[in-house]
């Protein structure tokens, strides 16, 4: 089964994409906010993906964060659309894709790469 793995933030969105196996979860693309549902709804009918992992964004404490309130509206507009979704703990994961890859442009969805990646091994463990 494919996924696609999202890195929500309020300004930029980055994305993966699991293997046909849902095995490994590979960076694919960022895009601003704005346009971040109608290109997570088009991969998904692109690649037939009907899960979506979502960074579950907590403070440390646990509590959700100011950005976790665009996270809920985003994910609720996804199961309104028909799309199962998932939301995954995402402590650090946009600074864990810092220490990977500098380059500003793909950290986002080196991000989404890294929640997807969680959520698979999960998955995979506990089948």
């Amino acid at each position: 089964m494919k996924y696609i793995g999202v890195d929500y933030g309020t300004k930029k969105v980055g994305i993966a994409l699991s293997d046909e196996s849902g095995t490994f979860a590979f960076p694919h693309s960022v895009v601003s906010n704005e346009r971040a549902l109608s290109r997570v709804a088009a991969l998904a009918e692109e690649y037939g993906v009907s899960h979506i992992v979502l960074g579950e964004s907590r403070e440390l404490s646990g509590k959700p964060n100011p950005v976790m309130a665009g996270i809920a509206a985003f994910e609720a507009t996804l199961r309104k659309r028909g799309f199962m979704t998932h939301l995954e703990p995402e402590y650090f994961s946009t600074a864990e894709a810092g220490r990977t890859d500098e380059r500003e442009k793909v950290r986002d969805a080196q991000a989404a790469a890294i929640i997807l990646q969680s959520f698979l091994d999960k998955q995979n463990a506990s089948a």
